[in-house]
């Protein structure tokens, strides 16, 4: 895994102009403490940093093809491809040579073939930047699910992009600024695709290519969910799930570099783990697994509402059955609240913190203990959103609501709309921009004629949650991942299982009346009883007291500096009430925390990044 970053200006010779395309670069030296590279021409500069994980002594980036004047061909890459080796193949039967082992050679060669198609060719995750001097043209492309991320702001006659919008910043050109748009995207948990908190800034789109030439910008998209009748009976849809989803985990345990998998004990990283360890166990290696937990949670654990049973005692049960090399992260929750760490956090993301704020720091504390064995993980993200996982799925009156269904019971990303500065609320007018996002996405959804009412509904259900809340997953776990070097792959965003699932009837995804009845029937045979069993709970959140006693002194001391540039963005009796709320187990106070360690990820955003507020 890598980071990649470039500058287009058709305006000028930007030759000398290398030292900006190295400033670009540099800022992605976490994600690629391999080695770095800088290309230049005329009017394009390219960077890379590069993570090595296939064919550790070639794959250097920018990787280029020099045919003579006028037909240089460079690429700076970003994923991986794990079909990789059969297109090597057919590209060799086509007549090309290649000096290396490695993906990004066959991406290269992949354009040289077939240009632009190369990307419908592509199984994996990725996002890179193509420049054809033969046609005077960058291509930038995004995997079909935005994966791995690729941002763009579009200066003079030309484009700046990166991996993240660090990367942008750096341009001289570029200005970190929101404005009401941004501040929507910031305060509504509901993804809009291609937009940013930065008023200027971009995300190439997933499934979405942009051709910049010197009369502009278009963007085609390569990659669309399709409506498809499903052929397949209840016996013959399990074991074809079982199937694709052996045949994704088995394409990405290969590795150069040492290996492992994030176990959890919920069925999702419990069917990954346990297809993976079958894999490498044939071959004398048993699986290496760690998970996460927090100091004195196994002896105080109570059910706060999304978090219905405690991890431990379900990862010890998959250890015991399948024999796995397994470790066991120990966080302090104290730690969790420093600011050091929230500052590092923040960096890593260079955007508020949408998700719960201890997640994102005990993710990023645990990627950074596993990177010190591993360099690739494996992780269960997306198989709620494709199978059904998430308990509103389940329930008939949010089926009924006409808005975002995790919205269904907050409304915004805050619980309390009145946190907000009552000028900044009426002219965000956050309703309207919910209820108009939601009808966009909700024209997207494609649709098959004559499906029953209720299929429709929960196809709508999953084209929302992979097309407006998935992003939110997947940003999370490549910030927190790549700012320690670590590569995550994630299974069940193959593109064939996807497409699979996406169009099997809801009656037949729930056929016994739980959550993701097709995946746990397709495994069943692989976990223990209990795991099985288990009623899904999401990734752990620290319940020490201690935390949100630090968390209340924080946000106290951002309302107590009155010249702070975020002031003026919230009510100030309203926080300032959230940090002497009596801390008595009320289950309501797990969603005013989140909004605590929001307003905090917000204000140290504007005020770390020195935000311009054009609103």
């Amino acid at each position: 895994m890598c980071g990649i970053a470039g500058w287009l200006d058709f305006s000028q010779d930007i030759r000398d102009r290398r030292h900006i395309v190295e400033a670009m670069t540099v800022t992605l030296a976490a994600r690629g403490p391999d080695g770095q590279g800088v290309w230049m021409d005329k009017h394009v500069g390219l960077g890379h940093r590069r993570l090595a994980v296939i064919d550790l002594a070639g794959g250097v980036q920018p990787m280029v093809h020099d045919g003579g004047t006028d037909t240089t061909v460079a690429l700076s890459y970003n994923g991986e491809i794990y079909n990789f080796a059969a297109l090597r193949a057919e590209l060799e039967a086509l007549g090309h040579r290649f000096t290396t082992r490695c993906d990004t050679e066959v991406v290269l060669r992949g354009y040289l073939q077939w240009e632009e198609g190369v990307v419908r060719r592509l199984e994996g995750m990725f996002a890179f930047a193509v420049w054809d001097a033969r046609r005077q043209q960058l291509l930038l492309a995004r995997d079909f699910l935005g994966v791995k991320p690729l941002y763009y702001q579009r200066i003079g006659n030309g484009v700046v992009f990166g991996s993240e919008p660090k990367a942008l910043l750096a341009h001289p050109d570029v200005r970190a600024r929101t404005n009401e748009d941004g501040l929507r995207e910031i305060f509504v948990l509901a993804r809009t695709p291609g937009r940013t908190p930065y008023a200027d800034i971009h995300e190439v789109k997933p499934g979405e290519m942009l051709r910049f030439d010197r009369e502009g910008m278009r963007a085609d998209r390569f990659w669309r969910f399709e409506a498809r009748p499903h052929e397949d009976d209840l016996p013959a849809t399990i074991a074809r799930v079982g199937e694709l989803l052996e045949s994704a985990v088995r394409q990405q345990i290969v590795s150069d570099v040492p290996l492992c998998t994030l176990l959890s004990g919920g069925l999702d990283s419990s069917a990954i783990t346990a297809i993976a360890h079958a894999a490498t166990a044939a071959q004398g290696q048993p699986m290496r697994t760690f998970s996460v937990d927090f100091v004195g949670q196994s002896d105080d654990f109570a059910d706060d509402g999304p978090h219905k049973s405690h991890d431990a005692p379900f990862v010890r049960d998959f250890v015991r059955h399948v024999g796995c090399d397994h470790t066991d992260i120990v966080l302090d929750s104290s730690e969790l609240a420093e600011g050091s760490l929230n500052r590092t956090v923040l960096h890593a993301s260079d955007l508020p913190l949408n998700l719960s704020g201890d997640m994102c720091s005990s993710l990023y504390r645990l990627f950074r203990e596993v990177r010190k064995e591993s360099t690739v993980a494996l992780s269960g993200e997306s198989a709620d959103e494709i199978f059904g996982g998430y308990a509103w799925f389940h329930q008939p009156a949010v089926h009924q609501a006409r808005m975002f269904p995790w919205l269904t019971m907050t409304g915004s990303v805050f619980h309390g709309g009145d946190i907000l500065d009552r000028g900044l609320r009426e002219r965000l007018r956050l309703k309207e921009f919910q209820a108009d996002s939601y009808a966009t996405a909700m024209a997207e959804v494609p649709r098959l004629d004559g499906e029953p009412a209720h299929d429709a509904r929960m196809r709508e259900f999953s084209y929302l949650h992979m097309s407006r809340f998935l992003q939110f997953m997947l940003d999370r776990k490549d910030r927190m991942s790549m700012a320690v070097g670590l590569e995550v792959r994630v299974p069940f965003c193959d593109s064939a299982l996807v497409d699979y699932v996406f169009n099997i009837p809801w009656d037949m995804k729930a056929f016994d009346g739980r959550e993701k009845s097709v995946l746990r029937a397709a495994v069943e045979q692989r976990l223990p009883r209990s795991i099985v069993e288990r009623t899904k709970s999401p990734y752990p959140s620290t319940q020490d007291p201690a935390y949100e006693r630090a968390l209340r002194a924080r946000v106290a001391a951002f309302l107590d500096t009155p010249n702070h540039p975020a002031r003026p963005l919230f009510d100030e009796r309203t926080v300032r009430r959230m940090t002497t709320r009596p801390m008595n187990g009320d289950r309501s106070l797990h969603y005013q925390r989140a909004d605590m360690e929001r307003v905090l990820s917000v204000a140290e955003w504007i005020e770390a990044y020195d935000v311009e507020l054009a609103c």
